[in-house]
């Protein structure tokens, strides 16, 4: 069986306000995209009960704003390349 999820995308333009979870595994990647494009919430259901909602991210999830949050919190000690023991004591090696 051979599924193209890229002509869903085009069947996706108007997102049901649920839809239920075999639909969304099947096309969950063109589901996420829509609903970040949209900007609509769409809830996911199992035999018509709400198991999950799938939400847009908010505007402050971005990427570049964590990288570098953790700089200066922590320091490096000692020598972090090197092996912790020396390799002949190593297990492995003595065989």
């Amino acid at each position: 069986m051979i599924v193209d999820h890229s002509s869903f995308a085009v069947m996706v333009t108007q997102l049901p306000e649920s839809i239920s979870v075999s639909k969304f595994k099947a096309t969950c990647l063109a589901v996420m995209e829509e609903v970040r494009r949209s900007g609509r919430s769409i809830v996911i259901t199992k035999r018509g009960v709400p198991i999950a909602e799938l939400v847009p991210p908010t505007s402050g999830t971005r990427g570049a704003e964590w990288m570098g949050s953790m700089a200066d919190t922590f320091e490096i000690v000692g020598d972090i390349v090197s092996p912790i023991m020396d390799p002949d004591e190593w297990e492995a090696l003595s065989e």
